[in-house]
């Protein structure tokens, strides 16, 4: 068995989509959602420690997100579906970044097994497409509430590729978080330079 895995860059700066080979028999599947050779071809340098892995679970029309962590501390994402179907949504808010305001998606399931990975400072959202939608991450920081903060994902200004035939649902906190023009106005959104000298330091 031999491992072999794709990339692509997405439109958000430093931030890549992962397609490994997947493999089938009269049993099933196996697929290998990460694999550090190809990580460090593409993206030049290791994956990040990880200090923790979340799992979600989601109905189809559940839209989680968009979510960043406020920078420092700044938390790297690396973003797979193992069951079901999921939109997944990456955004620059990076003041300063070369791709500021610019979003990509990729549908994420165990089919073609592809992830995502997003840098310090990128915000994330997912659209669950179908019942039984299971996200998992591997996260480079641990959970701390009061540095995590939203974005709305139906703000206009983004035109995010939310799909027509769903009826959006979501948290108290997504439904009623700021536009990225509001969140800028307050100050609130991540420094490019200061993001990157985060994740560099995830990586020492």
């Amino acid at each position: 068995m031999t491992f072999t895995m794709q990339s692509r860059k997405l439109a958000v700066d430093g931030a890549f989509e992962f397609s490994p080979r997947v493999f089938g028999d009269e049993r099933g599947t196996f697929v290998s959602p990460y694999q550090e050779s190809a990580f460090v071809e593409a993206a030049g340098h290791p994956l990040f420690r990880v200090a923790q892995t979340n799992h979600s679970n989601s109905r189809r029309g559940v839209v989680r997100g968009l979510h960043f962590t406020a920078c420092p501390p700044g938390i790297a994402k690396y973003v797979y579906c193992g069951r079901g179907r999921a939109l997944d949504i990456a955004l620059d808010i990076r003041v300063g970044s070369p791709t500021f305001g610019t979003s990509d998606a990729v549908v994420l399931d165990p089919a073609a097994a592809r992830s995502m990975y997003f840098p310090v400072g990128v915000a994330h959202a997912f659209v669950a497409l179908e019942d039984d939608t299971v996200v998992s991450y591997m996260l480079s920081g641990e959970y701390v509430k009061e540095d995590e903060l939203a974005l709305s994902v139906l703000d206009p200004a983004l035109a995010l590729p939310i799909p027509e035939d769903i009826d959006p649902i979501m948290s108290e906190r997504d439904t009623g978080a700021p536009t990225l023009a509001e969140a800028a106005a307050s100050g609130i959104l991540p420094d490019y330079e200061k993001c990157l000298e985060i994740d560099r330091a995830l990586r020492s």
